[in-house]
């Protein structure tokens, strides 16, 4: 296997860079741009020559023996002063050594995978945490890489393997007498996992939107300060303002850390009856937006007809707070009157439902944990059928296992890496 390097950190000017070597002749390479020995293991500070002998940087230098490293492979890690053409000289140094090339996007982390260092689920993890925006997003890509996903599903596993191992065994002696009915048995290991699968395929599409966004609409007639309130809520002019009604013909979106947790706030058209073909259409972009919504805030009169029926968990407030009297339960974009209150009660409803939020976070999970409920339902079904339908029983329990295997990247997974792989950056 090659042994590659690249730039770990970002682009551009910094106080300190990381390059990263990693492969079978990481060690050697290292030695020989601090001409001198390095450690199998250990920290030093090193001056890092060229092949002539002229001085690049001086470096505190990270070694790591094989397995004990990020990728599995001997590895070494120059941190450098962060000037452009510090880097560059040193990249260019390494790239002069017969052997050893640059890396590609995700190399590093792919090799881990492939040496057993993580798992499918915890690269995932891995790629959420570099993307992570907000603290929800670090929390719940942290408990992935950390291998949360992988221990549950290799607890399903036992048990399934358990439960498998079972009914062959009543296979295997079906002319003689078993001692003890294993049904009762299997049935309860296959009635634990299906629990655990369902519970968390319940919860991934809330895992999703934490990791992508809750999508929360402002709705409401036209000119009662929808427009307004994103501006305010966004700290900007995101939103064009003005007297007339049905200015808003689009949906704008406005992204932002809410309650440390990722929200897109969509502003629509003005609901109401119109004859402007151009309004029309925004009006029913609105509506189908506000439908796919995970949380809608209506601006409203108390004695308002909304078009779009609300939903549990939905908001309504008056529009308008500087104009009444009594502003008890308004809110207005304008003055900010009642924002922190709307801030608050939309931050407590998606903060209620992050805490239904499984650990798995993407739609393969859920659709490996489909496949493998759907197995043990079938195996459920078939035990009922008596002992002669045992070994059909096992074998859609030993498919739920390969799903399951699935779910974390040991069989049937090779077509979706380069994907997975292509959305990391190239030190990583």
């Amino acid at each position: 296997m090659d042994t590659i390097f690249a730039l770990a950190t970002a682009q551009g000017k910094a106080g300190v860079a990381v390059i990263r070597v990693s492969g079978p002749q990481a060690l050697e390479a290292g030695s020989r741009l601090c001409n001198q020995p390095l450690p199998a293991r250990g920290t030093t500070l090193r001056v890092l020559r060229d092949e002539e002998g002229g001085q690049l940087d001086e470096a505190l230098v990270l070694t790591f023996s094989a397995p004990n490293s990020f990728t599995g492979e001997n590895t070494v890690e120059f941190q450098t002063h962060g000037s452009t053409a510090v880097v560059t000289a040193v990249l260019d140094a390494l790239g002069r050594i017969d052997g050893l090339r640059m890396a590609e996007p995700g190399e590093f982390t792919r090799r881990a995978l492939e040496n057993g260092n993580l798992d499918l689920a915890q690269v995932e993890g891995l790629a959420d945490l570099i993307d992570a925006e907000t603290e929800a997003q670090r929390k719940q890509a942290q408990v992935i890489l950390a291998g949360g996903l992988g221990t549950l599903a290799e607890r399903w596993r036992v048990d399934l393997i358990r439960a498998a191992s079972l009914i062959e065994v009543t296979i295997d002696f079906a002319d003689e007498d078993v001692p003890v009915d294993v049904t009762p048995e299997v049935t309860a290991l296959l009635a634990g996992v299906q629990a655990d699968l369902q519970r968390e395929t319940d919860g991934v599409k809330i895992a999703e939107r934490i990791r992508s966004g809750f999508e929360v609409a402002i709705i409401g007639a036209p000119n009662v300060g929808k427009s307004t309130l994103l501006n305010a809520l966004a700290g900007r002019e995101a939103a064009i303002t003005s007297e007339y009604a049905g200015t808003t013909r689009d949906v704008i979106e406005v992204q932002m850390d809410l309650a440390g947790l990722p929200v897109t706030l969509l502003d629509t058209a003005g609901l109401r009856e119109t004859d402007d073909h151009v309004e029309g259409i925004g009006i029913a972009l609105a509506r189908k937006r506000a439908e796919q919504a995970d949380l809608r805030v209506f601006l409203a009169e108390n004695d308002e007809h909304l078009d779009v029926p609300m939903r549990a968990g939905d908001i309504r407030m008056l529009p308008k707070a500087d104009t009444r009297k009594n502003a008890d339960g308004s809110v207005s974009g304008k003055t900010g009157q009642g924002v922190d209150l709307l801030v608050d009660r939309v931050g407590q409803v998606l903060k209620t439902r992050s805490a239904q939020a499984g650990i798995a976070t993407r739609a393969r999970h859920r659709d490996a944990m489909q496949a493998a409920l759907a197995s043990l339902s079938a195996a459920q079904e078939i035990l009922l059928r008596g002992s002669e339908f045992y070994d059909i029983a096992a074998e859609d329990m030993r498919s739920a296992i390969r799903s399951l295997e699935m779910l974390v990247g040991r069989v049937g997974v090779e077509t979706l890496l380069d994907e997975i792989f292509s959305s990391f950056c190239l030190g990583k």
